[in-house]
């Protein structure tokens, strides 16, 4: 029992039913001496200690619960995408196969053609998109230029050819697509 209920006991204990008269019967108040005051606080201040400790405890074991799982997650993150493109590595394995034992070009064409729909596809489910080049003006975001060619037909610092495709995962460039652009014509040969 803490002190303050002990004095509200004893307090009770002394008042008649609200009249503030010290009933007759009932033993003289007594003091607790500083020697049991000190161990009810020492008492009461190693229970709060011991609870401070296991909820320190507790922390802690729901951080290192919490970081485990974190690096599991990370860990694994890939997982959705490996098992997407395992169906697609499987047919282009066949359609290297079918090459490998003289089958028909076209039909090889096709099913070549096939697989890459299939990983477009695949990264389209995981918002991997291809980045629009032909044609388009230039942008140093999303492009890479790797060659510059006259073009008279052409505004300056458009693509007119893309050499390696580009991606982007909603709205960050995995990688710039490679383009060709044209490049500005010059004074003389306008003239």
């Amino acid at each position: 029992m803490s002190h303050v209920a002990e004095k509200e006991k004893t307090s009770s204990e002394q008042t008649a039913a609200g009249s503030g008269e010290v009933q007759a019967d009932a033993p003289p108040a007594k003091a607790a001496t500083p020697e049991e005051q000190v161990q009810l606080l020492s008492a009461e201040r190693d229970s709060l200690m011991q609870k401070w400790l296991l909820a320190v405890a507790d922390l802690e074991n729901y951080r290192r619960r919490v970081q485990k799982e974190f690096e599991q997650e990370r860990r694994f993150a890939a997982l959705p995408l490996a098992r997407d493109l395992l169906p697609a590595l499987d047919n282009l394995h066949r359609a290297l196969e079918a090459a490998r034992n003289g089958g028909d070009v076209k039909q090889l064409v096709q099913g070549v053609q096939m697989v890459a729909r299939q990983f477009d596809d695949i990264l389209g489910r995981h918002s991997v998109v291809p980045i629009a080049a032909a044609g388009q003006p230039f942008d140093p975001n999303l492009h890479q230029a790797i060659q510059q060619l006259p073009a008279p037909d052409k505004p300056p610092m458009t693509v007119l050819n893309e050499c390696e495709r580009g991606y982007k995962m909603h709205d960050r460039v995995i990688r710039p697509s490679s383009v060709i652009v044209s490049a500005p014509t010059s004074e003389k040969e306008k003239g």
